[in-house]
């Protein structure tokens, strides 16, 4: 078995991060009494390698896991991308084994050898996810500026689109402006005025007529910024108007119940009388999934009754109410000021909502 370790090639702030991050899962792993836990998912190891891509197919599984030991740090990747890895992803410190490709990157004994007795990381999925609600100083940089350009992204877009532009036309541009700027276009969406009632509408020949949604999920960095937006070309019924400005309520009030040391459940709650106070009904909430926190994996996790994790400073969230018609949805940071917007492009029309500017309707 081949072995080789990364060199010093990272800057402080990086290194700090990543030192971090392992006393977090080396404090996960006293309090459970293990000495070890594989980790082996792409939120995972994208958080703990600080950014490193270890996908190659966006349907597919990570092409490497790592082991987590009190003595090191411990990655297993196939023969086929061990050179890759160790040359423009992995932080400094991580032995790398290389794994033939027909093996399994599961079987430790095989790779590293006997002597540990590993987590699986489902063991500590919820203690792993507490670990990497707060974002550190350069995630936060770097997320920041992957939302920054996704909302960048959808204005250079959808500000060209006319009638007769096609939802599959605006999905093209979108991915490619995405790949462009480093990112996977993880989730594309874009329904014109003849699908709008769609919640998650897959880009059609459809063309957009007066309306339109788009809808991008994109990641860098291992994080994954989400931002919806919706494009007018005239001046909108008093019905639409209407729907917009109560969604914007309901996230107002979303927003407001984010606060330290609330749970996800207590906030689903407040979500649910949101929409019935806003003149939704009190069904409403069912009919689609309404966010969550946010970060390492398009929500980490998505927001239900049975989610305890509570709230905590510098944890990002995309909260994304939606309605018949209408919808709202940006990244957010939860910051000592409160909630701040990350997928922010000030050359999107935006109004102030109980003191934070938040996304109108293009019109065009």
């Amino acid at each position: 078995m081949t072995t080789m370790t990364v060199a010093a090639h990272h800057s402080g702030e990086k290194a700090a991060d990543c030192s971090a991050k392992r006393a977090r899962v080396l404090d996960i792993l006293a309090a459970a009494g293990r000495d070890s836990v594989l980790l082996t998912s792409h939120s995972a190891l994208s958080w703990y390698l600080d950014g490193s891509r270890v996908g190659i197919s966006l349907a597919g599984d990570p092409i490497a896991a790592l082991l987590v030991t009190a003595d090191g740090d411990h990655l297993a990747a196939f023969n086929n991308e061990a050179e890759r890895l160790a040359a423009e992803e992995l932080p400094p410190g991580v032995t790398i084994h290389q794994v033939p490709w027909p093996d399994s990157l599961m079987d430790v004994a095989a790779w590293f050898g006997a002597g540990v007795a590993p987590a699986s990381e489902a063991e500590l999925a919820v203690e792993l996810r507490l670990a990497r609600r707060s974002l550190l100083p350069g995630e936060l940089d770097r997320y920041s500026r992957l939302c920054q350009d996704a909302a960048g992204i959808l204005t250079d877009v959808l500000s060209l689109a006319t009638p007769h532009t096609t939802e599959r036309s605006i999905a093209a541009e979108l991915a490619g402006r995405t790949v462009a700027a480093g990112a996977d276009p993880l989730v594309l969406l874009v329904n014109g005025a003849s699908r709008v009632d769609f919640r998650h509408p897959l880009p059609t020949n459809a063309v957009l007529g007066r309306r339109a949604m788009a809808v991008v999920c994109a990641r860098r960095d291992g994080m994954i910024a989400n931002v919806t937006r919706w494009v007018r070309f005239d001046a909108g019924t008093p019905a639409e108007l209407d729907a917009e400005a109560r969604i914007a309520a309901v996230e107002a009030d979303i927003f407001d119940a984010t606060v330290p040391g609330a749970t996800v459940a207590e906030v689903l709650a407040e979500i649910r009388t949101a929409y019935d106070r806003h003149g939704f009904g009190p069904e409403q909430w069912k009919l689609h999934h309404q966010g969550g926190p946010a970060g390492y994996a398009g929500r980490d996790p998505r927001a239900t009754d049975a989610v305890t994790d509570t709230v905590t400073l510098d944890q990002p969230f995309t909260w994304n109410p939606s309605g018949p018609g209408v919808k709202i949805e940006d990244t957010v940071l939860l910051s000592a000021d409160g909630i701040r917007p990350l997928s922010v492009d000030s050359r999107w029309p935006a109004v102030p909502v109980n003191g934070i500017l938040r996304p109108e309707t293009l019109q065009l």
